[in-house]
């Protein structure tokens, strides 16, 4: 079977599956009494939803909500068996980005199994899970998804009778009933709790179990590109995987993340990993039920044993008193005694283990006995997940990160200075870089505090200090593995980094050492505007020259790293995404130049969002698309709102997304290559195209009108009303463009399907381009053949522009009041959408449905129904506006709810919010 036998067979089971689902859902509705609703479903044989809403629209928003749930649901499951056929039929290698592929690309550059296990070495990746607020739906709503998704799996079994696929079918038809009579949307603010549990189910339920999915797919690929499967058992062979965490962290803008927050998360996530590895040893101890009557013990082993059974005293004597024969067992039944906090109640608590590498030399103990008498197959398939299991969890499940906005660290500092009586410290904020860094340099001299007793402490001051006391407390108790890194937004300039290390020093985390004080938790930059991704090689330039700074990288070793986060978000929401994803590429080749030049490994970490204007895109496109030699194997990348529950929620997506995002990383970093040169960037081209973008971009957010054009043409408004997340959609409360989040900004120009963040400006900047010189047109099509990042940029934006739809514009234009502004808006709109068109049709010289036949499918038969809920929208958006405006607040609060679920509707037709 070839690949197009392959896609017409997954076309032909995507609509039967579609159709099935659909017919379940339509019986449902149809037993609950609603006959009429359920005849006009989409995508059912009867009703493709009617022009006139029914008598209930809120009934009808919801259901419609549900279909596309569903929708999206087959098609992911589409795309999973289609893997499956591709990966039966035509082999491991086959599949674009993962890891045969990679494997396979490696080879065919000259590369053999040392080399490729040398670089297996460098490689470590770490997705972050953020709090950010752009998830739309409700956590028992995702539940009902996850179990639903498992029915979908589990009917994909050939073999079931009648009778149990007609089970199955009864027990879909349950969870849809159960998703029906739950409410679609959130009423309230979920709270940091409710967030915390959403996070926690990914770190404790999918990724270890995807894990060792993750390691056998890795094995048999290979081995099918030819290479000795042996090579990979040795403990570290594998390329490093570990997760990261903002939630209960992340406090940026966000007052509710308190100290007390921060404490309980990082207890929560210490105590999941040592119940995680509690029960894999527990399995483990059952397996290695290896008698000494059938084999010799090796000396280490027996030794270790009854070394182990009398360092934990009467806790070790009752785990020896079990299965005195089987010695392999005992010693992993005394590991589990000596977890921290999983001894008996009823005995004094052992000496347990402090850190998780300690746990890991014992556990390479029990592999090298085990291999001593020959039972490798034990060692590969019990012993070998286990050992891995403490390596990516270690015992604290995900790292922590701490963010915070540079602006309230200049106030808590500013407090700090006055209650230390230092002139003019309530002034911190104002004063020039130059005295700011004066007096940073000569306090990071000592490990002096200004403040001895927080208690005497009040606003920022209190909040920041309060925090980092927690994280004093947690290193001295745990270690500073479970946190992670202490993130600046809106980094600026080096006293925005270096002010950290005093708020570490005020509460003792500051620690003297030979070479100077030293901090052990790392301070990082993010770098999101374009401004400040252009001073970022000065301001780090500075921050690494720093005492503190190299001693804490010198405290680390050899293996140490400098974190730089780059944000997608605001610098695109600024700028244009052209000009965004130039400066970040940019920024990228000249911080790497810095590095070297500073002698220190960079590991950069990427703050991509949900939608293409935030940084989304293709995992292994963006990958390819990084400068070239810019980062030396390690990556840590956010995942944000609605994406982790596409990426994650099942383990089939997951091993799939966490597959191609370690493939990719090891493939780009690949043969050593040297650091791209701006020249080779064929800068000169982009620069123009990226300078002229931002201008037009920028003309059009600075037109006279436009907050009044924005705020009526999108329903930003109800997305400002609406209970996603637990965090405000504003930084400050100020009510100003510059202090909006970049999510609800991208969701707004979503929701009413103008894209404008993620195309607009770039039309013009190719048509003077063009024009100028004609032959430009050809030039930019050779780049798209042969490089990454201008097929990336490129093939990003024709994506946005293709989800923009001008009719449907043109309906959310009509709700602006002002006939002038709403006119003069709509044409430079259409002005730049038909520039955009024509420019990027002229590069690729073929049409969508032939080069994307998947992305034009997957639109097309969304836009009856889509077309539906936007009319939907408008139509509630007008009537809710014209409550607010006569002052019927009572009334405007009674449809806010159906607003709502026209919003959470369209994202899920979308696919997406922010």
């Amino acid at each position: 079977m070839n690949k197009d036998q392959i896609t017409a067979l997954s076309l032909e089971k995507f609509y039967l599956d579609l159709n099935f689902i659909m017919a379940c859902f339509q019986e449902v509705l149809r037993e609950l009494g609603e006959i009429d609703l359920a005849d006009r479903l989409p995508w059912v044989t009867r009703g493709a939803g009617g022009r006139e809403p029914i008598d209930s629209l809120d009934v009808e928003l919801q259901a419609y909500a549900l279909a596309f749930q569903l929708l999206n649901m087959v098609e992911e499951n589409t795309a999973a068996q289609t893997r499956r056929m591709v990966e039966n039929q035509l082999g491991l290698l086959d599949e674009y980005g993962l890891w045969g592929h990679r494997l396979a690309q490696l080879r065919r550059s000259g590369l053999g199994a040392p080399e490729i296990l040398e670089i297996f070495s460098r490689v470590h990746v770490e997705p972050v899970l953020t709090a950010h607020p752009s998830e739309a739906k409700r956590a028992s709503v995702l539940e009902q998804h996850r179990a639903l998704y498992l029915l979908f799996v589990e009917r994909e079994n050939n073999l079931w009778t009648k009778s149990e696929q007609k089970s199955l079918r009864d027990e879909m038809k349950a969870v849809l009933e159960r998703l029906w009579r739950t409410g679609e949307i959130l009423l309230e603010k979920p709270d940091l709790s409710g967030e915390r549990r959403n996070m926690m189910y990914y770190l404790r339920e999918i990724f270890p179990q995807v894990l060792p999915r993750l390691d056998r797919r890795l094995k048999h690929s290979w081995e099918a590109v030819g290479f000795d499967s042996s090579l990979l058992d040795e403990p570290g062979a594998m390329p490093r995987l570990s997760f990261g965490t903002w939630v209960g962290g992340d406090r940026d803008g966000h007052a509710m993340v308190t100290a007390d927050v921060t404490r309980e998360t990082l207890q929560q996530l210490r105590a999941s990993a040592l119940d995680l590895h509690w029960e894999n040893l527990r399995v483990l101890a059952q397996h290695l039920s290896l008698s000494d009557f059938r084999q010799n013990p090796p000396d280490e082993l027996t030794e270790s044993v009854k070394r182990l059974s009398e360092e934990l005293g009467r806790a070790g004597a009752k785990a020896m008193a079990r299965n005195t024969d089987e010695p392999w067992r005992q010693f992993v039944n005394l590991m589990r005694v000596k977890l921290p906090g999983r001894h008996d109640p009823g005995l004094p608590p052992p000496t347990s283990y402090r850190r998780p590498r300690e746990l890991h030399e014992d556990l390479k103990l029990l592999r090298r006995s085990l291999l001593a008498v020959n039972a490798h197959r034990l060692v590969a398939i019990d012993l070998m997940p286990v050992m891995r299991a403490v390596e990516v969890f270690g015992f604290h499940l995900a790292s922590l990160d701490i963010r915070q906005n540079s602006g309230l660290h200049d106030k808590a500092l500013a407090q700090l200075l006055a209650f230390g009586g230092i002139p003019e410290g309530e002034s911190y904020a104002d004063w020039p870089e130059e005295r700011r860094m004066e007096l940073l340099v000569r306090e990071l001299a000592s490990t002096r505090p200004f403040c001895k007793d927080l208690d005497g402490l009040e606003g920022e001051a209190k909040t920041v200090l309060s925090c980092y006391q927690v994280l004093a407390e947690h290193v001295v108790a745990c270690g500073p593995e479970g946190i992670g890194s202490l993130i600046v937004s809106m980094t600026r300039r080096p006293s925005d980094m270096l002010a950290v290390y005093i708020f570490a020093r005020e509460v003792g985390l500051l620690r003297n050492t030979p070479a100077g004080p030293m901090c052990p938790l790392m301070v990082v930059p993010l770098f999101e505007t374009v401004a400040d991704l252009e001073a970022a090689p000065e301001t780090m330039r500075v921050f690494l020259d720093h005492p503190v700074t190299k001693a804490s990288l010198r405290d680390r070793g050899e293996h140490a790293v400098q974190e730089i986060m780059v944000g997608y978000s605001d610098s695109s929401k600024g700028a244009g995404v052209m000009a965004s994803l130039v400066e970040l590429h940019r920024a990228q080749v000249r911080l790497s130049r810095v590095g070297r030049e500073s002698g220190v490994r960079l590991r950069f970490f990427h703050g991509r969002g949900g939608t293409i204007s935030r940084g989304a895109g293709p995992t292994g496109r963006f990958l390819e698309a990084l400068p070239r030699g810019s980062f030396d194997g390690e990556m840590r990348v956010t995942e944000q709102g609605e994406t982790i529950a596409q990426k994650y929620a099942n383990l089939n997506a997951a091993t799939y997304n966490l597959e191609l995002l370690l493939a990719g990383v090891t493939a780009v970093h690949g043969p050593k290559r040297e650091l791209e040169s701006l020249e080779d960037r064929n800068d000169v081209v982009f620069e123009r195209l990226a300078q002229r973008s931002q201008d037009r971009y920028r003309e059009f957010l600075n037109a006279d009108g436009f907050i009044q054009f924005y705020r009526e043409a999108t329903p930003i408004d109800a997305i400002e009303h609406s209970r996603i997340g637990s965090r405000p959609s504003r930084r400050t409360g100020a009510q100003s463009l510059k202090d909006l989040r970049a999510i609800p900004w991208v969701f707004a120009w979503t929701q009413s399907r103008f894209y404008l963040p993620g195309w607009y400006g770039i039309g013009t900047a190719l048509t003077e381009l063009f024009d100028d010189d004609p032959d430009s047109i050809r030039f930019v099509a050779q780049q798209m053949d042969q490089d990454p990042f201008w097929r990336y940029v490129i093939t990003n934006v024709e994506t946005s522009l293709l989800s923009a739809n001008p009719d449907i514009m043109r309906a959310y234009a009509e709700l602006v009041n002002d006939g002038r502004v709403r006119e003069s808006f709509l044409d430079l709109v259409n002005e730049e959408y038909r520039k955009t068109h024509r420019t990027v049709d002229q590069i690729f010289g073929a049409g969508i449905e032939a080069r994307r036949p998947r992305l034009w499918r997957t639109l097309q038969r969304r836009d009856g129904a889509m077309e539906m809920l936007h009319e939907r929208q408008i139509r509630l958006l007008r009537t809710w506006r014209e409550l607010i405006d006569g002052n019927k607040t009572g009334e405007a609060e009674k449809i806010m709810p159906k607003v709502l679920l026209s919003i959470n509707a369209i994202a899920s037709g979308l696919r997406t919010t922010g």
